[in-house]
């Protein structure tokens, strides 16, 4: 069994503030410390399922983020940005058995976690088809395109929400809830137990189902924070501006989708 496991930070347990997300900041080390210890464990209970690779995609800001020398022997790791469309899931491809994610958090607008946003604070809104889309949503549907079921996220109460909602059958593991700017969270040692123990069983059950469903055309709107970037945007091939700070794009295949996000959408 092949398992590529895609590492956000937002949504570990413990996790706050937006300060101990920053590379500079003091208190930085502790949490990527967190943020490691969560993504060793979902590749131990991969391994524990079966798994004979797994393949972790580093998906947060600098994607320079995991502490390497605690992941155990064997991992294969993806640092850096490779300005591929597939963005976060870089290195996917169908023949990886399934797709796991740690540390996600619910999308720009949501007060399940006071650092919800959707790929950078540029954005306000991302829809697809009408629906109001979070990372996990572009993530998920990417894996799709491979063929690859989504098996298991841990993140915040609104993205573990939102990802019972879009896949079927995916298991879910609510590491902490936001209200205002603060949060109530899992013990950290508690969470790395849990995902281990998560990965673990959904990986030795029969998670082939858990694909978010394809459709035959796609629409993307984008609402951004400033009129700048949507103008900005509007010059992408396919781009209409409609509205001050929104765009829209349509496309028949959801690659077509993630490409144009990655020269309109990304930071």
């Amino acid at each position: 069994m092949k398992v590529f496991i895609s590492a956000d930070m937002e949504g570990t347990a413990g996790i706050t503030a937006w300060d101990e997300l920053e590379r500079a900041h003091p208190d930085y080390a502790q949490f990527q410390g967190y943020m490691t210890a969560e993504v060793a464990a979902a590749c131990e209970g991969a391994r524990a399922a079966g798994a004979t690779e797994i393949v972790v995609k580093d998906a947060h800001e600098s994607a320079r983020n995991l502490i390497l020398d605690r992941l155990p022997e064997g991992v294969r790791v993806i640092r850096g940005w490779s300005g591929h469309p597939d963005s976060m899931m870089f290195g996917i491809d169908s023949s990886f058995d399934a797709a796991i994610y740690t540390g996600y958090h619910a999308k720009a607008g949501s007060d399940t976690n006071p650092l919800a946003h959707t790929m950078n604070g540029r954005i306000g809104r991302l829809l697809i088809n009408g629906e109001v889309a979070s990372e996990f949503t572009m993530n998920s549907l990417c894996a799709a395109r491979y063929g690859v079921p989504s098996a298991f996220l841990a993140g915040d109460a609104g993205i573990c929400a939102d990802a019972a909602g879009l896949v079927p059958g995916i298991a879910t593991l609510t590491t902490g809830q936001g209200y205002g700017n603060a949060t109530v969270s899992l013990a950290p040692i508690e969470a790395v137990r849990r995902i281990r123990a998560g990965v673990e069983k959904v990986l030795r059950g029969d998670f082939r189902a858990a694909l978010p469903a394809l459709a035959s055309d796609y629409e993307m709107v984008i609402e951004f924070s400033t009129p700048g970037d949507a103008y900005r945007g509007s010059w992408y091939p396919g781009v209409e501006q409609t509205g001050p700070r929104s765009i829209r794009f349509i496309a028949k295949d959801f690659f077509e989708i993630q490409r144009a996000f990655r020269f309109v959408g990304s930071a």
